[in-house]
């Protein structure tokens, strides 16, 4: 039986090139654009071939409903409480730079760590935690 050890993210969106290039600032990858000219598609990569790939494809749909899926930026991994809370609230200050907006930001309780839940510039949920 095959095991299969690598997987690609793939997005709907209107703007796949503005999508891509804001996810390879997001992540520190790298764009590869539609060479067509209609700009129908677009991918960002991780440029050491450590993360998965992801793709970005234009349709005619606008998003109308939260994400089934969706991805956790990992800017807080192995820190706790208040160091935790300050990496991803300056995350946060970068990521609005490039047109991220706020959706809800949870704060540590017993149980959980904090995290912070926001949208792309299409309004695609994801996590900084």
């Amino acid at each position: 039986m095959t095991s299969i050890k690598e997987i690609q993210v793939t997005f709907d969106c209107a703007e796949p090139v503005r999508v891509a290039h804001f996810w390879c600032e997001v992540m520190g990858y790298v764009p590869t654009v539609d060479e067509d000219g209609d700009d129908a598609w677009a991918a960002a990569s991780d440029p050491t071939g450590k993360g998965p790939r992801m793709y970005f494809q234009r349709v005619p749909e606008g998003k109308v409903v939260k994400n089934r899926v969706h991805l956790d930026v990992r800017v807080g991994k192995g820190l706790v409480g208040e160091e935790r809370l300050a990496v991803i609230l300056a995350e946060e200050a970068r990521l609005e730079k490039l047109g991220a907006t706020r959706v809800l930001l949870q704060l540590a309780d017993e149980e959980n760590e904090s995290c912070l839940t926001m949208q792309d510039i299409e309004g695609n949920e994801f996590c900084l935690d």
